[in-house]
């Protein structure tokens, strides 16, 4: 004799989220300013597709993850040298005429070099030892 199969009761109500035979992704809710709101359904409607609200904020989100999870990509010593002596070239035209030579070379550097706030966070240089 074959076994017969239990049939349980359905429950009652929506069904929960993330379980299932279509396997859904689980709801995540999240509270946003109306200036933040205004702010996401303005880019969305600049899309080609004009996603609604939640696919906008899942499209950001997953900008901004990948932007991070993605490294720079490396610039070749040459290209960075030459782009390093256009901006030399530059810095010379707008130097101080009134400001000493040592003066004029030390702003130069620094500029070259640039703020060390951004220095400490590039990902692909080495971290330079204090």
């Amino acid at each position: 004799m074959a076994k017969s199969r239990a049939v349980l009761p359905r429950k009652r109500g929506r069904p929960a989220t993330g379980r299932g035979p279509d396997k859904r992704d689980p709801v995540t809710s999240l509270r946003l300013s109306p200036k933040l709101r205004a702010e996401i359904d303005a880019w969305a409607a600049e899309e080609d597709d004009k996603p609604p609200r939640s696919e906008a904020i899942r499209r950001l989100v997953e900008q901004a993850l990948g932007a991070k999870a993605q490294p720079m990509p490396q610039q070749s010593p040459k290209s960075a040298l030459k782009a390093s002596d256009m901006a030399a070239q530059q810095i010379d035209k707008m130097a101080d005429s009134s400001a000493t030579n040592e003066e004029r070379h030390a702003r130069k550097r620094r500029l070259l070099k640039g703020p060390g706030e951004f220095r400490d966070i590039r990902s692909d240089h080495p971290k330079p030892k204090r």
